[in-house]
């Protein structure tokens, strides 16, 4: 049975925890011999690698990968060499065998991380040579490259192509097969669809596929060459078109065509790109959810075809959910302030402690109140310091060991900015006691707090105008349809909307949706 990558995605987090439980006495509830690697088996480009990563950082397991069609028979099992040994009372010379490049790099990402336990994943692994298919079968059935195993712990993935995408692909034999743990995955939009909105996919891309769906994951061979279209190319055309905007230039279809290599697809995307951008700038998508709608748009949609109001809507949407998307972060950021000043508050105490504290060295008496105020202000800002110091720590340590993703690795140096900045303005003010300190950080997670409220609710009023708009261009048609059912599918305005009382999102959730859908959009909500 064929999955699509979010299924499988989650069926191997179920198997990393299956065959990483232990029993009582500390040995693995499932041997490592009956812990059967795990193919994945797909077209293209269909985030079969990406997920990978993924898997690693969400289950916090080391991960090593390798495309196996970068490898020679020398790099996986080792380089030979002689070795004596004495058999029957009689020396001999004996073939050994270097460590695996591949194994010994599991044993470094051991010694560098500290993880013990993790994902071994070998893409491509049925596309080997014919020198190195003997040593993958081998790998696959007793999880050994060469004379030496894989580190128990490690739980073996791998990813191949289907014989229609590769000429190079290798049919693995049934004694093969039995020892593996199969999981066939194909392309699925609306899960994509679901990812590309939370990882901020370039909106034209998102609105373009939702229209035209079938051009999502398209690959031929024909007389006249190969010609495709990937959820992998669509995704790294996206950050091009992003990083493309900053720099005032614009992709044209000879750019698409670089990264979309369907000619005819390339073409259509390049002209909806353009279009996309002209409707930008001819609506002011901004001014509408300010409630600032221009004169002459609303007749202006009245006489446009049906595509160029679903490319409205997509604007809006898109609009609405990178400013939740945001709101979503400085949440993040504020709830990480949180935890880090709370550990700062003076305990019930702690005044008197310092105050009957004595003994100082040189006098062999009690400290003076100005020697009390410099102790505690140093114990105070070195605890300040210290939070900052051990955030840079940790925010090391994972990305070297490859745990921490774009979008949380941006929430660290944001926290630690906070911080370093508190420390310098502690310092700045000559605050010298604890309960200074302790004053000065509630000054500054106030004023995050006061800065997210305010967000919320422009957010939440923008929201409003955006409803405001359509029901005003639109009423109870199709793009109204279109409207709620964008913000059903976009996974921040669903964190938002958990949040926000918007009465007229339930209100056409209700009239516009079927009940089935209704219940299923709810459910995600978790109301």
């Amino acid at each position: 049975m064929t999955l699509n990558i979010k299924r499988a995605k989650e069926e191997i987090k179920n198997t990393i925890a299956a065959y990483l439980m232990k029993d009582a006495y500390g040995a693995y509830e499932i041997p490592p011999i009956r812990q059967r690697p795990v193919l994945l088996m797909g077209p293209p480009g269909i985030g079969k690698t990406q997920i990978m990563e993924q898997i690693s950082q969400e289950c916090r397991v080391g991960l090593v990968a390798y495309t196996i069609t970068h490898h020679t028979r020398q790099s996986a099992i080792g380089l030979p060499f002689i070795q004596d040994r004495i058999y029957n009372s009689r020396r001999c010379s004996v073939t050994e065998y270097t460590m695996s490049e591949i194994v010994a790099s599991i044993y470094d990402k051991i010694a560098d991380t500290g993880l013990k336990e993790g994902i071994l994943f070998i893409d491509e692994i049925n596309c080997v040579s014919e020198t190195l298919a003997p040593t993958m079968l081998q790998f696959l059935q007793c999880k050994t490259f060469g004379n030496h195993s894989i580190p128990q712990g490690w739980i073996i993935v791998a990813a191949g192509n289907p014989p229609e995408y590769n000429k190079s692909v290798r049919e693995f034999d049934i004694v093969t097969l039995d020892r593996i743990k199969m999981i066939p995955v194909e392309a699925d939009f609306g899960v994509w669809k679901e990812y590309a909105q939370k990882v901020n996919i370039h909106p034209a891309v998102i609105s373009y596929l939702d229209v035209k769906r079938q051009n999502f994951c398209r690959i031929e061979a024909t007389v006249d060459g190969k010609f495709f279209a990937t959820p992998r190319g669509w995704e790294d055309l996206s950050r091009l078109i992003q990083v493309y905007e900053k720099l005032h230039k614009t992709a044209d279809r000879e750019v698409v065509f670089q990264y979309i290599q369907y000619p005819s697809i390339a073409k259509d995307f390049a002209n909806y790109l353009e279009l996309y951008y002209k409707y930008q700038q001819d609506y002011q998508v901004d001014q509408i959810l300010e409630g600032r709608v221009r004169e002459g748009i609303y007749p202006k949609l009245e006489r446009a075809p049906f595509d160029e109001r679903l490319s409205v809507m997509s604007l809006v949407l898109a609009r609405l959910n990178g400013g939740f998307r945001e709101l979503a972060g400085k949440e993040a950021r504020l709830e990480r302030l949180e935890q880090a000043f709370k550990t700062m508050k003076p305990k019930p105490d702690q005044e008197e402690a310092s105050v009957s504290r004595g003994g100082g060295l040189e006098t062999g008496g009690r400290k003076t109140s100005a020697e009390a105020a410099g102790e505690e202000y140093g114990s105070a800002q070195e605890h300040l310091a210290g939070l900052a110091a051990g955030m840079k720590a940790e925010r090391k340590y994972k990305l070297e060991a490859r745990l921490l993703s774009r979008q949380e690795d941006h929430l660290y140096q944001d926290v630690i900015q906070t911080l370093e900045e508190t420390l310098r303005s502690v310092k700045a003010e000559s605050r010298q006691t604890r309960e200074e300190v302790w004053e000065k950080v509630s000054q500054v997670f106030e004023a995050e707090a006061e800065i997210y409220d305010s967000m919320f609710d422009q957010w939440g009023q923008r929201l409003e105008h955006g409803f405001d708009f359509v029901e005003a261009a639109f009423g109870d048609s199709q793009e109204m349809v279109v409207f709620v059912t964008g913000l059903n599918s976009g996974f921040y305005s669903l964190w938002f909307l958990r949040q926000y009382e918007c009465a007229r999102y339930y209100q056409y959730n209700k009239r516009l949706l079927f009940d089935d859908q209704e219940k299923e959009i709810l459910g995600k909500m978790g109301i």
